[in-house]
């Protein structure tokens, strides 16, 4: 049943006074939060988050709607929960703005529209209006590290998938890595095909759907999980019929338009699926409604509720949020701007040719595209061989990866658990160990260990993250301490190190190994050149 406001119970004084009181909070939070902001429309300006303005619509009509069902209450609140959470809000925010990490300071906005609400409407009517805040959620960036490897993840599925199905189809096909292989052509299923551009937006739409459908809660349950194995299926459909197009007509028949409106189709057979799942589960459940009953699409009255911003009160905690969020957006504009340190180093450019008894071929480059996601501010890729003058690509090889990053808030440094398995190499054994013990130095030396292999091919290999004179062999760890010292000492570079070398037929572990230690000590010892610690 609607309930429509009483407005003509609400003493005059303070119809005025509180949408005063709201409205100067909402500004004080543009100001503060302002990084947040402009971190929501970068990521906005991509594909993968071109739905991004959509959500805080879609997340302010689920709360107009749960607000018909709710009377109007005049009575005392309590609004000391929405004052806590508006500090944990701003505590965040700062904590965003200190290490200039803008998604941090973004992810705070969530908080802040639970904490806003909380203070209006006191717990006792606010704490119900959760799923439209949560809504919001969808809205962000997700962490670069958490994209990547949700990316990696995605196109992996996709490609054994895709390929499946172009075997169904009767067409020759070999998959390494990410890479369809259809003998006369090549598909890569990059980072733009790998089912992020339409996950976003359908994990938004099914759990809009999800709020909206009436049946029992382990439905809605289904409806929101299902959107994630759907787009992944689906995505893989759109690579199988590329992979046809390819094959039979060339990869230029793949870009362009055609490409693009072949996304907007998949996105829209995703949103069919999820409705025909509905449906589905309503006739096994043998209810009398039809699909259009069960989906609360109602939109009568919803201007009735948008006045009552009316009703908001000037109460001590509203005056509280807009002063303190107006008084710090005030206070961090008139502080002098931190800036980064920008630490002194030397280019790669100068990296020696020669480490102990090994010698380097000249560096190499990387293909552009593969730069571009790489996205390093300046890098290092060469061979070293044993000093008897033969570059013949043999099995003693050591092969020396180093990438920098002036600022890692960016996007930051790529693990090679994602990377490696991109261009077909198998991770057959990864572990995380200090190294100083086995290596003869005094303080821990954190790296990841690992062993990847393709085919018949196998390789041993060191890799870990250089943040600030530490060894961090964790990502998560390592995007931990960039927060930290972005915060504690205004730095956010860093570097990735990575050394590989062949397992030889024939040899064993240890020797390779071998070969591996003694390049680590050589490179450990002239690193700080070019990646500086503290």
């Amino acid at each position: 049943m609607t309930i429509s406001p009483v407005l003509a119970d609400v003493p005059s004084g303070r119809r005025l006074a509180g949408p005063l009181w709201f409205l100067l909070a909402c500004l004080a939070s543009l100001g503060f939060f302002y990084e947040g902001f402009d971190a929501l429309l970068r990521a906005w300006s991509t594909p993968e988050y071109s739905h991004g303005p959509l959500i805080p619509v879609l997340s302010g009509l689920l709360f107009l709607r749960q607000l018909k069902s709710e009377p109007v209450w005049l009575g005392p609140v309590n609004r000391w929960p929405g004052v806590i959470l508006l500090l944990v809000a701003t505590a965040f925010g700062l904590l965003g703005k200190l290490s200039e990490i803008d998604e941090v300071t973004a992810y705070a906005l969530i908080l802040w529209a639970g904490a806003i609400i909380l203070i209006s409407f006191g717990w006792r009517q606010g704490k119900d209006h959760w799923p439209s805040v949560l809504h919001l959620v969808y809205m962000l960036p997700l962490p670069g590290l958490f994209y990547y490897k949700l990316s990696t993840f995605l196109q992996g599925a996709s490609s054994e998938l895709g390929v499946w199905f172009l075997q169904l189809l009767s067409v020759p096909v070999f998959l390494e890595g990410n890479i369809i292989d259809l003998g006369v052509l090549k598909l890569h299923v990059a980072e733009a095909c790998s089912g992020l551009r339409y996950l976003f937006p359908i994990l938004s739409f099914s759990y809009v759907f999800a709020v909206l459908y009436r049946g029992p809660l382990w439905h809605k349950a289904v409806l929101l999980i299902s959107a994630a194995p759907i787009t992944v299926l689906m995505n893989s459909v759109r690579i199988a019929i590329a992979g046809v197009i390819a094959e039979r007509y060339g990869i230029e028949h793949v870009e362009g338009f055609q490409h693009f409106f072949e996304g907007w189709v998949i996105f829209l057979a995703c949103v069919l699926i999820l409705f025909i799942l509905a449906w589905g589960m309503l006739k096994l459940q043998r209810k009398k409604m039809g699909l259009a009953d069960a989906l609360d699409l109602e939109t009568e009255g919803l201007w009735t509720q948008v006045k009552r911003i009316r009703l908001v009160e000037p109460s001590k905690a509203m005056i509280f949020a807009a002063l303190l969020l107006g008084g710090l957006a005030t206070a961090w504009a008139a502080v002098p701007e931190r800036g980064m340190v920008q630490a002194a180093r030397d280019p790669f450019a100068l990296f020696p040719r020669t480490l102990g008894d090994r010698r380097s071929d000249p560096p190499g480059r990387l293909d552009p595209s593969i730069a571009r996601v790489l996205g390093a501010d300046d890098y290092y890729m060469a061979n070293f061989y044993p000093q008897d003058g033969r570059f013949d690509g043999r099995a003693d090889r050591v092969e020396l990866f180093m990438a920098y990053y002036q600022d890692q808030t960016r996007g930051g440094t790529h693990s090679p658990e994602i990377c490696l398995p991109s261009a077909g190499w198998e991770i057959a054994m990864l572990e995380r160990v200090d190294i100083a013990p086995k290596a003869g130095l005094d303080a821990p030396y954190w790296i990841n260990r690992a062993i990847i292999q393709k085919g018949t091919s196998r390789m041993m290999g060191y890799y870990w993250f250089e943040q600030h004179g530490r060894h961090v062999a964790w990502d998560f760890a390592a995007k931990f301490w960039l927060l930290w010292d972005g915060f504690t000492i205004g730095r956010t570079d860093g570097g990735l190190v990575r050394i590989l070398t062949p397992i030889g037929r024939g040899e064993t572990e240890e020797q390779a190994e071998a070969r591996l230690m003694d390049m680590f000590r050589q490179t450990v010892g002239v690193l700080p050149d070019y990646v500086p610690g503290l």
